[in-house]
């Protein structure tokens, strides 16, 4: 008889999520199974859960029904594995902390207990921050960042991390062309070897263009799948209602794939 190989534990699955802010619901029912080495985005309206969903996956907030697992175990038991960028309004930029601080927190997950970080995990800071070119910055307080080189930073912790799922919160937020194409470039290396990636992104024109898969999120999933079959007017128009203005571009791209 043939050994058959036992497969890798999938990276995140979600099921039968409710979640609620204040005893409103905030998501319902979301059942989620991501498969490894993906590139997702996750988009919908404002007020849709796409951060709630994120956080929650993290054990950031209570559950109001259904369950989590990370690689096939509870969230708490594999959060090593795990690398977060947030929103940036979340974060404290006054704090008075520098470039080379924060990226080096990224490491305290391989740290033991009580241990300080080592000269091989300044050099690992290192190497990241040169990776999205804020290593001349190193000194330099967060505080005094543009928003665009904030991010880049973010995005260096996480690397620090090495881990093996990403969950990033809006990460293009308020950056400038050349910070969204290099952090661009970053996500699809880190799918090119094997990490699953989960992000928030709210621009409808360059969603297709990024991902490979997208989850379209309105306080229950709508659609989730590779995005040339989820990217259509039909299920957009379903997740963002009456909010949604498609684009000019948008539009075109859908018409032009019905044709």
């Amino acid at each position: 008889m043939s050994d058959q190989k036992e497969k890798p534990p999938v990276p995140l699955e979600v099921h039968d999520l409710t979640v609620s802010y204040h005893k409103r619901p905030v998501l319902w029912g979301v059942d989620v199974e991501v498969p490894v080495g993906q590139l997702v985005g996750i988009i919908g309206p404002n007020g849709a859960g796409k951060s709630t969903l994120i956080k929650a996956a993290m054990g950031m907030l209570p559950l109001d029904s259904g369950w989590v697992k990370i690689f096939g175990g509870p969230v708490e038991k594999n959060l090593k594995r795990v690398g977060y960028v947030p929103q940036r309004e979340s974060v404290d930029w006054d704090f008075p902390v520098s470039v080379m601080d924060v990226v080096v927190m990224g490491r305290y997950g391989h740290l033991g207990l009580l241990k300080r970080p080592q000269k091989s995990d300044r050099e690992k800071a290192r190497e990241c921050l040169e990776k999205v070119k804020m290593l001349p910055y190193a000194d330099r307080q967060i505080s005094n960042l543009s928003g665009g080189q904030q991010q880049r930073v973010f995005l260096a912790r996480a690397l620090a991390q090495e881990s093996d799922l990403y969950f990033m919160d809006e990460p293009f937020a308020g950056v400038d062309a050349a910070t969204e194409t290099a952090i661009v470039e970053i996500l699809q290396e880190l799918r090119e070897q094997g990490k699953t990636l989960l992000v928030v992104h709210h621009d409808l024109t360059t969603a297709r263009h990024y991902f490979d898969s997208l989850l379209l999120l309105n306080m229950r999933v709508v659609a989730f799948g590779p995005t040339k079959a989820v990217f259509n007017q039909d299920l957009l128009q379903t997740t963002y209602g009456g909010r949604l203005t498609i684009l000019s571009e948008v539009a075109d791209a859908v018409s032009s794939k019905a044709r």
